[in-house]
């Protein structure tokens, strides 16, 4: 099922209204920037898909397993190089409990590489533009 959001910005520099289905969010840019900084960038909404994401299928196996995992943290720092046209983004996992075996930890690290944002964001990924008229 295809994901649809629509962007509207007016005249106020750089807000941006985003809505998908019923919810909306704020975009904005950082005032060094021109905008007042009253919604996350474009690029940190990037960072929390791949964040988000990745909390969420880990929290769906830990509960299918039963495991006692009170909290799942997962930090997302994205380094953008146009000049290269390389983005690195780099994903650090943290569990509050006590301590995680070996085999633990590497069955969830591969189910935090499962995360279906991590799999879109590894694949090949085409944007196609059309200007309505």
């Amino acid at each position: 099922m295809p994901v649809k959001v629509k962007a509207s910005i007016g005249t106020e520099k750089y807000y941006t209204e985003v809505v998908a289905g019923e919810n909306t969010l704020i975009t904005d840019e950082p005032k060094n920037f021109g905008g007042k900084n009253k919604g996350f960038n474009p690029y940190e909404i990037l960072a929390t898909s791949i964040a988000s994401c990745t909390a969420a299928t880990l929290r769906m196996y830990i509960d299918k397993k039963g495991w006692d995992i009170p909290k799942v943290e997962v930090s997302v720092t994205l380094d953008n190089f146009p000049i290269t046209k390389n983005a690195i983004f780099t994903r650090e996992i943290n569990f509050e409990c006590l301590s995680l075996d070996a085999e633990a930890r590497d069955k969830l690290f591969e189910i935090a590489e499962a995360c279906p944002v991590h799999k879109l964001l590894t694949n090949n990924i085409e944007i196609n533009t059309k200007i309505l008229e």
